[in-house]
Order: C-alpha cells, then structure tokens, then sequence
C-alpha cells in the first residue's frame, strides 16, 4: 500500500501524494477482499489514511495477519478524531514520575545532559527524597542522579545547573495496592515532555469533555503541588524555568473540576486546599515587586540572567552577532563570554529579561510589544489581568458559596469573600482604566514606560469577555453595548477562514528576511484563543458567533487530518486553512510515521470541547466536512450586514 500510494515517501498517505502514473502509483484506490470473498475498494485520501493506521496498528500489535473493521477503514472523519482523541491521544499523552515511568519522562530533546539524567526534587518534598533515592541510589552510581534543591531558589543557583538540567519531580500518592505511584498529568505532546502551565488548563477541559475526571484533577493537584514545593505555576517541570511562571488559569481550572465532583465533603475538602493554593500563588507570584507595576495592575516577568537556557543552539545569533563584530568574535566564543559573565552588555540584559517575560507569557513570540525592540516587561496586559480579574472573582464567589463568607487558611488567617470582591472592583476599575480605548472600543496592552495604551490588535483583547461568571452580571468587564463594539471591531479584523488569528495582519507589520514572521501573529491561530472566545461570547449571548468560528475551527482541524493522515498540530495558518506552518518553531505534530498517537494537547481539547457546543446541525454539516463558506457565505463579515 505504502509502494502504491506514498508517492513522496513520508510514510503517510496524503492530498501531497500525487498521482505518478494512473493507476499504478497514487491514485488514491486501493482493493481488498473481506473473509468472505466480498471484493471492497478504498477510495480517497481519507479512507486510504484510515486503512494504513489500521495496518499500523495491526502491525505494531505483532500481527502478520490483521483482521479489519471495514468501520474504522470508512470512519467518517470528524467521528474518527473524537474517538481517537478520547481512546487513543489522551493516554498518549498522560505521565506519570515515578519508579516505573522514568524512562519516559526524563527524555528532553530540548536541553542534553552529559551522561547521566537529573532528576530534581524540591528541599520541602522529603517522601519524593527518599522514594527516588531509595529508586535508584542517590548519587552518581545510578541510571539518573537525584538532586535535592535548595530551599531558596534563585536566578543564579538556576543559572549554576546549565548543563545539568533536568527534569522537576510533581506528585506522589499510595495507590489500591499500596504503591507510592506519581500523579498523572498530560503533556502537549512532541519536544513538549513535560507539564506546562496554561496549556493544562485547555486540556483539563477537554479532559472534563471526554469525562476523564479524575485525570483531570490530578492535573490540578500537580499544580497545586508546584506551589506549594516550587513557590508558583511553573512554566513547566523543567529545572530551567524555575524562575518564572505561566498565565494563571489554576481557578478556573479547579472549578471546572469541582463541577463534575461528587458534591460531598471530600471534593469541598479537595477545592479548599485548591484555593488556599491559588491565594498563595496570587499573592507571592502576580501581586509581588516583580510583577505588580505602579499602575495597580501587573505584568508578566521572569525572573533569570542570561538567555533562556531550554532554547536551541543558534536561536539568539541574529541577537548575538552584532555585539560579537563589534568584539571581533565569532558568535559562539561571544555567546559563550557572555554566558559565563565574562562579557558585560547591558543591552542584552534587558533584552533578555524582556525575553523571560515573553515566554512567561505563553505567547512566545509575537510583535506585539515590540516598540523600539522587544519590551514585554514593560506593559500591563489585557490577558494577564483579565486572568487575575477572573482569580478574584472565582475566590469572592466559592468563599462566599461554600465556606460561609470566609476561608480560614493554614495560619489562621480567615480569606473574607468580601475582600476578594473588593480587589475584583478594584482591579475592574484599572483595566475600565488603563486598558480599554473607548475610541477604539478595544482593549488594549498599557506601555508603563510611556505610560500610554499600545494599539495593536491582538486576540487577547477578548478575554476581558471570558473573564466573568455568565450567571452574574454584575461580574462581567464591560456592558452589552461595549461588549457589542469589541466583538464588531475584533471579529472584522481577526476572523479567518479558519478561525481566529493571533493579531491583525496590520498590526503585526510587514515581514522579510531581517523581521520574520513570529507564531503569535497573524495569519497564525492557536487553540486556547478560539476556546476563550469561543466562551467569552456564549457568556454575552452572541452564541451565533460562537458557533461560526467553532464550526471555522473544527472544520480546519477535520480538513487538515482528512487531507493529512490524521495530522493533530499545535497550530495553523488560518488565512489558509493549513498546518503547514514554518515561523520559528514550525509545527509540533506534523511530524510522524502511518499515524499520530497523541495529537496535541490543546488542540485535542478544543476539538472535544468544540463539539460539545456545536448545535446538532452544525455537527452534520461538519461530518460531511461542508466548509464554513458554504453555510456563512463568502465574506466573514456577513452577521454585521444582516444585524
């Protein structure tokens, strides 16, 4: 089959694979017979994609003979992706750090080690201490070396383990058996091995979609976990990113649990301990020095020196060579100079700390604060706050609902549901303040440094809409005429044929050679922007246009894996409606043998979660892939007409 029909040789049959000679090679038929006799004949690109997994998997299972589902060859592929993500990509996906899954987890192709693997456990978890320990041997005689961190941890004690780093210890727990076992968690996917911080809070809803509850709480409980042994939201469980955190979704994400719990006194004993976590990461992390700016509002920053240690070999040389020509050195021997401190470039400080900031983040990278370089650290943001909005008001109201108006934390300090409301007025204020422009009827990111708002249309001038609890008015960011005004100016701008892009292509700017394209740009989507979206107008009652650009977005999603061999990317170009994406980074799951058996964490999720909100009629139309023109015209800007 594989002779026949991969004409292009990467071992996957798809609309790439052209037709060398009919009927010989790529014609997209291909004859089998049923134990009976019965002659069936596969057709398309889809189908065809279908048998070769199938083929694969009888394969992989050491069967030289496999006895087909002619079903799952003719699988109607919107079907075919929710119940592989659902049976297949989810424990793909899913970790587990503990004497039996080592193997799995210390694996990095981001950073290399020499020799042995690290694996670190933070000073205050003794259990993990003695159990890995206890594993291998401490030490250096062992398959990988356990170190224990010190109890503070600084930028410069992270900047000490370049080359040693490795990989965070997360959560054990006894299990039927009395095993110590660590707690599962669910990785993006690809070079992506480790636990990220707001990606978890788009796969936990895709968990909760597919009724993976539990799995979806220890996701949570390893988040509290980082907390309370790592001081904050990692970025991930990586020791390089000890030093700074993710977008905060951890309120959002416990709650969306504790909706599916038992309502008994366990699972209200589970949230507490969630949310005097979640306090502790508010005040510590977001409203310290560091983040909290003058304005009242907060900021994102990585805390660090030098360059972000998990980027490959040649990412910053176009950063780099400047300074080394004017040394009269090569790049590598001035980035090495630089490394050690032997070299000192004040400039490149900042850029660096503004760097840290980025990925800290998550939208890593983007034009977006780029106003004379790169100056992340200097703006207050739309998302951030809106997220911290959103802490404020999840603590107000569970305090209130379930703990009588008051939390008592640990030390006796009682947590008031009216205090958390105060600082949501406070903070609704700010942002009414310094970030929306009522000339634009946008939301805007505020430059501290020159102290006005920066005009760039990004997605995440939307989260303000998700950022509230739709059942209460009162807690909502803007009024239904506001609200109408930023949906307008955003959607005519930021629509796509396949759903939601990153930025306008106005604001982003021109692109060559020496100013490339960057991933959180136009004409790039990403999963959890359609998500917050995609809930952010169902709270204000434009559930048309949710359903619209969910139908765009699952319909690209469908597309591309119909076309190519079932291909679940991080992202997509959603001018074109591709997964061929090659800023930066390129593309995270595209890149596979006959089959994916992950997909992509985010994007797994808003497939699930996707079509859980599509009105029936929507999913028929979507299963015999009917493209959103069809059904919404050829212009994006239609519903502004008819209303």
């Amino acid at each position: 089959m594989i002779s026949e029909e991969d004409t292009d040789g990467d071992k996957k049959i798809t609309v790439d694979d052209d037709r060398v000679q009919a009927g010989i090679r790529g014609d997209k038929r291909f004859a089998l017979m049923d134990i009976d006799g019965q002659p069936y004949e596969v057709i398309g690109t889809a189908f065809l994609s279908n048998l070769l997994q199938e083929l694969k998997q009888a394969d992989d299972a050491g069967q030289d003979v496999a006895s087909l589902d002619f079903r799952r060859v003719f699988e109607n592929p919107v079907q075919r992706i929710s119940r592989l993500i659902q049976d297949v990509y989810w424990d793909g996906l899913t970790r587990q750090i503990d004497g039996d899954h080592l193997d799995t987890v210390l694996k990095d192709e981001k950073m290399s080690t020499d020799g042995v693997p690290f694996l670190y456990v933070p000073y205050s978890d003794t259990l993990a201490l003695h159990y890995f320990s206890a594993l291998f041997g401490a030490g250096s005689d062992g398959p990988f070396r356990v170190v224990r961190l010190p109890r503070v941890i600084t930028p410069v004690y992270v900047k000490s383990l370049d080359g040693r780093h490795g990989l965070l210890s997360l959560g054990l727990t006894v299990d039927d058996r009395g095993r110590i076992v660590g707690l599962p968690y669910v990785v993006p996917g690809g070079r992506f091995n480790e636990m990220y911080g707001w990606d978890s809070y788009f796969i936990v809803l895709g968990l909760l979609a597919d009724g993976r509850i539990d799995l979806a709480r220890s996701m949570v409980d390893n988040l509290v976990y980082q907390i309370v042994h790592y001081g904050k939201v990692l970025n991930a469980n990586r020791s390089y990113y000890l030093t700074r955190s993710q977008p905060p979704f951890l309120t959002s994400m416990a709650l969306a649990v504790y909706e599916d719990l038992p309502k008994i006194s366990q699972s209200k004993d589970w949230l507490k301990e969630v949310l005097r976590a979640a306090i502790q990461e508010y005040h510590v992390v977001w409203m310290n020095g560091d983040h909290l700016t003058e304005t009242g509002l907060s900021r994102y920053f990585g805390s660090g020196t030098g360059p972000p240690p998990e980027v490959e070999s040649g990412h910053f040389d176009a950063i780099y060579r400047p300074y080394a020509e004017a040394r009269g050195m090569d790049i590598r021997q001035f980035e090495r100079l630089y490394k050690q401190g032997e070299i000192d470039v004040p400039a490149l400080d900042r850029f660096f700390a503004h760097d840290r900031a980025v990925r800290e983040s998550g939208h890593d990278t983007t034009y977006r604060w780029h106003v004379d370089g790169d100056r992340c650290a200097d703006f207050v943001t739309v998302d951030l706050n809106s997220l911290l909005y959103k802490t404020e008001i999840d603590i107000a109201r569970v305090v209130e609902e379930e703990f009588g108006d008051a939390l008592i934390l640990d030390n006796g300090q009682a947590e008031l549901a009216q205090e958390w409301n105060r600082r949501a007025d406070q903070r609704k204020a700010l942002i009414r303040q310094y970030l929306w422009d009522a000339s634009y009827g946008l939301f805007f990111d505020y430059d501290v440094i020159n102290q006005k708002r920066h005009i760039y249309m990004s997605a995440t001038t939307l989260y303000p809409l998700w950022a509230c609890h739709s059942e209460y008015s009162e807690s909502r960011l803007m009024s239904p005429k506001d609200a109408q005004r930023l949906v307008q100016g955003v959607l005519t701008r930021l629509e796509m044929a396949g759903g939601i892009a990153a930025s306008d292509e106005a604001s982003r700017g021109p692109v060559s050679l020496s100013r490339p394209e960057r991933q959180w740009d136009y004409p790039y989507g990403w999963a959890p922007h359609q998500m917050l979206a995609w809930r952010g107008l169902l709270n204000y009652g434009f559930d048309d246009l949710a359903h619209r650009l969910i139908y765009r977005w699952l319909y690209t999603i469908a597309r591309n894996a119909a076309d190519y061999n079932g291909t679940i990317p991080e992202k997509f170009d959603v001018v074109r409606r591709s997964h061929e994406v090659f800023a930066e980074y390129g593309n995270v799951g595209t890149q596979f043998s006959y089959m994916t058996k992950e997909g992509f964490g985010w994007m797994n999720a808003s497939f699930q979660v996707g079509l859980d909100l599509l009105p029936d009629i929507y999913r028929a139309y979507l299963e015999r892939l009917i493209p959103p023109e069809w059904l919404f015209g050829s212009r994006l800007n239609d519903y502004w007409e008819h209303e």
